[in-house]
């Protein structure tokens, strides 16, 4: 609790991972989950037993990965051998199908983010809220051909908080491929597409968190002269109301080479004038591509002049 306070890092958005798909895996089982915690910069993980890692964006160097030991006097020291698994030094969010230990099946190991439909999403992972739609492959273990379902319940020796929380979950999924794109800006049209939620997973119906995560989150963000926010959460077929990223307000985006930020602005500009368009880009409306294009002008500085001319 006193890292995460240090770090700005609310409790609220935690998450319980059963799966052992981690460098702590030998500890990680359904009865000793690990939690993480996050907000627009930095992950925090920690298991019982364990000690607490860390990943970090570094504007303009990417993503590093750091341990904390639980002993008196340490210090946060960085971890190099992280970029074994992280290829890219890339932060990794992983569904599976797990066995009732933890033990992921091979064959069913595979990345996740915001992408990825609600049915893919969450295997391995404990979710929780007061809406959760069916469907979804988490709060389930498999053995033989049965499948058990696994309820977190509320230990404070294992968590901080009984949740893991639904929105918190699609928000991270959201921001793990934003942190990742931002620090390899080697595909600007990707990147955009990220940005503006273009290629998003539409949602399977209502979702509603239980752990304060939702207002905590919405309350963090510049608002325009009409009081609008890219914080403010949809939760009923998209993650958010306005469809472009928070995180266009990180350190990160600022960090970007201006070549590519030139680019990336270009892109975005093309794509919210209606200049270019195309089946990826048919769910943003005018009325919505108007929306974005207003509140950035409002909150986001440096953007360039083009984007105060009319949308089409």
């Amino acid at each position: 609790p006193a890292l995460l306070e240090a770090l700005h890092v609310p409790v609220e958005s935690q998450m319980a991972v059963f799966s052992k798909t981690s460098l702590q895996g030998m500890i990680i089982q359904p009865s000793n989950p690990r939690v993480l915690y996050f907000n627009d910069s930095v992950a925090v993980g920690w298991v019982r037993g364990g000690f607490i890692e860390l990943a970090a964006q570094n504007p303009g160097q990417g993503i590093a990965f750091y341990v904390l030991l639980q002993r008196p006097d340490e210090h946060i020291t960085r971890r190099q051998d992280c970029v074994k698994c992280h290829k890219s030094s890339a932060l990794l969010l992983r569904s599976v199908t797990s066995a009732p230990s933890g033990v992921p099946s091979d064959d069913t190991d595979t990345n996740v983010d915001g992408r990825t439909p609600f049915s893919g999403l969450w295997g391995g992972w404990f979710v929780t809220g007061k809406v959760v739609p069916a469907g979804h492959s988490g709060n389930a273990v498999f053995e033989k051909a049965e499948r058990h379902r696994i309820e977190l319940a509320p230990d404070p020796k294992t968590s901080l908080t009984p949740s893991s929380d639904i929105v918190a979950l699609m928000v991270f999924a959201h921001q793990v491929r934003m942190m990742n794109l931002l620090a390899n800006p080697d595909n600007v049209n990707e990147l955009v597409d990220s940005l503006l939620f273009a290629d998003a997973a539409p949602f399977p119906g209502k979702v509603a968190g239980e752990s304060g995560f939702t207002e905590n989150f919405t309350v963090g963000g510049p608002k325009d002269s009409k009081g609008r926010s890219l914080r403010d959460l949809d939760l009923e077929r998209h993650l958010v109301r306005y469809p472009c990223s928070y995180m266009i307000y990180s350190d990160a985006f600022d960090a970007l080479p201006a070549p590519i930020k030139q680019a990336v602005y270009k892109r975005m500009w093309g794509i919210l004038s209606g200049e270019v368009t195309g089946p990826l880009y048919a769910h943003l409306s005018r009325e919505a591509r108007r929306a974005v294009v207003e509140i950035l002008r409002d909150t986001r500085s440096g953007l360039p002049d083009y984007f105060q001319q009319a949308i089409r």
